[in-house]
C-alpha cells in the first residue's frame, strides 16, 4: 500500500438513513491527507491472482461464456456494474454486460448461506450495457453507454421485461444513484465534455414521466451550483449535453453514488472523485488525482460504491487493478489488487445487504478481452 491524496470536501449531512447507509456523517467541510489504513498491508495473490489483506478470502463467483456453479447458465461477457438486492432469504448481485448490440444485464441469486440457487437473464437485446444503479423499490438501472442510449429499469427477479426509460435522457450513460430525500437520481455520462443530470419523477416509485435537469454552475472545481431543465432529453436531436448553455462539463463521468446529501461521482480523463452537496447546492472535489506525473495515487478512478461503515470504496480501470476503500478520516487502504490482468479494469463493486462480502468483476480478466470476463466475491472485516 502505497501513500495516496485524498481531499475531502463537501461532505454533508441530511439527517437520518439514507440509500446504502451513513457516509462521513459530520465531517462537513474537513480536509485530511491520506495515511495508510491498518489493513493496508496485502498478503502475496490468492490462487485466484488476488492480494488480500489478512482476514480476507476470495471465490470466482463467475466467468465468461461459463456455467455459473450448477445453474446452467452461461455468464455474460465484459461484466461491468452491478448492485445487490436483499430477498429475506438471501440476496440477488445483478451486473451489466458491455456488449455491442447483445448487451443486457444477468443476475446471480443466493441462498442465505451464501451457495449460489439460479442464475439468469434480466435485460436482452440492448446495447453496451455499462454502469446503472440500484433504486430504493427494488429495480436495477441500466446504463447503454452509446450515443442516444436509454436507462433500463430492470427487475433484478427477471419475472418481468426490462422496461426503456426515455424521460431519463438519451445520451452516454453510465452510473445512476437515487436520492430519496430530494426524490431524484443523479446520472453520469461518459464524454470528454460530458455532463452531471438529476431527474426528478413526476412521482417518486414511477420513472415513466418527469424532469430532467443539467448542473449549470461556472468553470473551476468548487463553488455554488444549480439546476437547469433539459428541454428535449427524449428526442436525440440534439444532443442531451448541449442542450443548455452553461451547463458544467466533466471530463468522462463514470461511477456514482449517494449518501446523506452527499452525491459522490468519478471522473476517469482527469482521475477525480467529485462531492455534489445537495443540500447546499455546492460542488468540490473529494479525490484529485489530475496533476502531471504524480505518484501513490489512485489511478484510473471508475465505479464507486459504499458501506454502512461510513467509508467510500473506488473501483481503477487499469491503473493497479485496486479497489481502495476510503474512510471518514482521509484514511486510505487498498481492499484488493489483481495481479495479472493489466488490460483489464474492476467493475460493478456492491456488498451484499449484510455487508460482510463485496462482489465485483475484472471486466476482460486475463486473457484482456470481452470473453475472459471473471466476478469474483470477497468475504472479511471491512471495518479496517
Amino acid at each position: 500500500m502505497r501513500r495516496r491524496a485524498l481531499l475531502t470536501a463537501l461532505v454533508a449531512t441530511a439527517g437520518g438513513a439514507a440509500f446504502a447507509g451513513s457516509l462521513w456523517q459530520g465531517a462537513t467541510g474537513v480536509t485530511s491527507p491520506a495515511t495508510p489504513g491498518s489493513g493496508s498491508k496485502l498478503n502475496l495473490p490468492d490462487n485466484h491472482g488476488l492480494a488480500l489483506p489478512s482476514g480476507f478470502t476470495s471465490r470466482v463467483i463467475a466467468r465468461s461464456r461459463q456455467l455459473v456453479g450448477d445453474t446452467g447458465y452461461k455468464w455474460h461477457d465484459a461484466p461491468d456494474g452491478g448492485a445487490c438486492f436483499d430477498t429475506h432469504d438471501g440476496w440477488i448481485y445483478v451486473s451489466n454486460s458491455e456488449v455491442a448490440r447483445t448487451g443486457g444485464a444477468s443476475a446471480i441469486r443466493f441462498r442465505s448461506d451464501g451457495s449460489i440457487a439460479s442464475a439468469y437473464r434480466i435485460l436482452h437485446g440492448t446495447n453496451r450495457n455499462c454502469a446503472g444503479g440500484a433504486t430504493p423499490w427494488g429495480t436495477w438501472l441500466s446504463g447503454e453507454e452509446v450515443p442516444s442510449g436509454y436507462i433500463y429499469e430492470t427487475d433484478p427477479y427477471g419475472r418481468r421485461r426490462g422496461v426503456r426509460r426515455p424521460a431519463m435522457g438519451r445520451f452516454m450513460h453510465e452510473a445512476a444513484a437515487c436520492d430519496p430525500h430530494r426524490q431524484v437520481i443523479y446520472l453520469t455520462e461518459d464524454k470528454v465534455d460530458g455532463c452531471f443530470y438529476r431527474f426528478r419523477p413526476d412521482r417518486w416509485g414511477d420513472l415513466r414521466t418527469g424532469v430532467l435537469e443539467v448542473l449549470v454552475g461556472p468553470p473551476g472545481t468548487s463553488g455554488p451550483v444549480s439546476w437547469v431543465r433539459v428541454p428535449q432529453p427524449a428526442t436525440g436531436h440534439i444532443e442531451t449535453r448541449y442542450q443548455v448553455a452553461g451547463a458544467k462539463r466533466f471530463s468522462g463521468g463514470e461511477g456514482c453514488y449517494y449518501a446523506d446529501g452527499t452525491c459522490w461521482f468519478t471522473t476517469k480523463h482527469d482521475n477525480r472523485v467529485w462531492a455534489y452537496d445537495a443540500v447546499g447546492q455546492r460542488i468540490g472535489l473529494s479525490y484529485d488525482g489530475s496533476g502531471a506525473g504524480r505518484t501513490g495515487l489512485i489511478n484510473g478512478v471508475d465505479n464507486i460504491t459504499g458501506d454502512q461503515s461510513r467509508h467510500i470504496y473506488v473501483a481503477e480501470d487499469r491503473g493497479n487493478m485496486e479497489i481502495n476503500m476510503i474512510a471518514p478520516t482521509g484514511e486510505v487502504t487498498t481492499v484488493v489488487r489483481i495481479y495479472g490482468q493489466d488490460q483489464s479494469e474492476i467493475t460493478g463493486p456492491a456488498f451484499s445487504p449484510d455487508q460482510r462480502r463485496l462482489y465485483f468483476s475484472s471486466q476482460r480478466g486475463t486473457a484482456g478481452n470481452a470473453e475472459s470476463g471473471i466476478t469474483y466475491e470477497i468475504a472479511g472485516p471491512f471495518d479496517l
